[in-house]
Parts: structure tokens; sequence; C-alpha cells
């Protein structure tokens, strides 16, 4: 095989852009239907959206007004998406008890002005091909379709609004992240709008966290969940695929390639060849 034919056989083994859109539409038409309460969101907040469709691949839960529902949200950057975050939200979603683990790609993080992030596009496609197999799991364009930057007081005001009140909301994201919620943009606000689950990895302390979220009086409902792949994390992916390094076990492979497609962090495409084989690049 001369080096075109291998070029070309490397790129079909990476996920085509086609195949991420329709995972996308086979996640909306197995868990969504276009809400029925828009009238639940006052005009400024429905104008404060970005796109009309920003709402149409929520879940759609609360119809059995009988019934308790437990939605996890999993925000976070995911630049990229890594087996940390889907331990993380497995772990939540088994231990918590959820009906669906809902991951949220941010648009433009207000804590991440300060560096280069993927596009929102890139973010959004590897975290439909990291969940694809898990049916509990669900991707969402609900922040990535706002503009400006990107608030979690926003999104949950937002969520709040559309959603019926025997919907839960199970915020995830790490224990760092909790410890600083006193720097949130209207943090104040956060409180009352849903639980927070915060993931630990082995041995992490959590006593100073604990002590600054006891001392901003903010009156948080928080779940410490241990989560032994929470050691990763999306700046060593990144690192690593600088250097031309292996990320397998690291991320989904599909993902791996995707990164490898579309030469994000640096990526070289003729490193994907080696993925079958036992060497750390």
């Amino acid at each position: 095989m001369n080096s075109a034919e291998e070029s070309a056989a490397q790129h079909s083994m990476l996920p085509d852009d086609r195949s991420v859109r329709s995972l996308h539409e086979q996640h909306v038409v197995a868990h969504c239907n276009y809400p029925a309460s828009l009238d639940k969101l006052t005009p400024s907040e429905i104008a404060y959206l970005n796109a009309e469709h920003a709402l149409c691949d929520l879940p759609d839960l609360g119809q059995d007004r009988d019934k308790t529902y437990r939605l996890g949200i999993m925000g976070g950057t995911f630049d990229p998406i890594h087996h940390g975050h889907l331990v993380a939200a497995e772990t939540a979603y088994d231990e918590l008890n959820l009906d669906l683990v809902l991951f949220m790609p941010c648009g433009s993080p207000a804590f991440k002005q300060d560096r280069h992030v993927a596009t929102a596009e890139d973010r959004y496609a590897m975290a439909i091909l990291a969940t694809a197999d898990n049916p509990h799991f669900l991707v969402s364009r609900f922040e990535i379709n706002r503009a400006g930057i990107t608030y979690t007081a926003d999104t949950l005001r937002l969520l709040r609004a559309f959603y019926p009140d025997n919907v839960e909301f199970f915020f995830i994201t790490g224990a760092d992240a909790i410890a600083n919620i006193i720097y949130w943009h209207d943090a104040h606000k956060i409180s009352s709008s849903c639980h927070f689950v915060a993931a630990t990895r082995p041995g992490y302390d959590l006593r100073s966290a604990q002590r600054r979220i006891e001392a901003s009086n903010l009156h948080l409902d928080i779940r410490y969940l241990e989560v032994p792949a929470l050691s990763i994390s999306s700046s060593y992916l990144r690192e690593r695929v600088q250097h031309q390094r292996s990320l397998r076990y690291l991320t989904p492979d599909t993902v791996t390639g995707y990164i490898h497609k579309h030469l994000l962090y640096g990526a070289n495409i003729r490193v994907y060849k080696h993925m079958d084989s036992d060497k750390d690049l």
C-alpha cells in the first residue's frame, strides 16, 4: 500500500461528520420531543437564547405529575471529553438513581477566557461520540447555542423555568469546582436551583473544600461521590496529543479518531495508524 492509499485508509477509520449528526438525531428521537411548555419562559428568557431550537434536544421529563424525575446535568468544557467524565456520570446515575444524565458542553466558558478552547461544535461532536452507546446519556446544545459567556446560574434558571417542579436537577461537577462556587456568577441564586454532586478522586481531602463552602453561607445541598477515574484530566489529554502520545484507555477511541481527523490540539493524522499497536507513541 502506497502512502496515499494508507492515508485514505486511515481516514476511512475515523468517525465521519455525518455519523456524528446521525447519532445526535437518534438521541433526540429516542428521548425528546419539542417542548410544549414554552409558555413557562418569559419573553426576555426566550430572547436570551441564541437559537429557536435551543430547547428541542432537552429530554421530555415531568409529564407524569405523580412521579419525581431526577435529571443529572453534567456541565463542562469537555475539551476533550474523557473516561473520567464518563465514569463520574455513570457513578452518579447509578448511586443517585437518576433517570438520565444530560451532558451539556458550554459555549464560551467564563473561567477559561485566558486560553484557547476547541470550538463548541468540535467539543459537542466528541461528546456525542463518547456517549453514543449509553442509553441513559444524552448530549444537549442548550449552552453552545447561547450567545456570550456561559454561566451555570443562567443555565439552571432557564432549565428551572422550562421543567415542571417534579423534575429535580443534580448538577455533576468536580469537587475542586464546587470549592470555588463562591466565585461563580450569581452564586447566591444557585443554591435553591439544584442538588450538587461533587465528584472526588480517591484520597482527595474534602475538609478544605467543605470549610470554604460552609463559610460562604450558600446553603448548598452537596452529595460527594468518589470516582477512581477522576485523576484523568482534559489538560493531560491535550498535552499527550501535542507530544504525539497515545490516548488509549483515557478516552473512547471514537473521540481519539475525531481529534486526529480534525487535527485538534496539535494532532497529527499519522499517529492514528498506531492506535492498534501496543506501543505508546
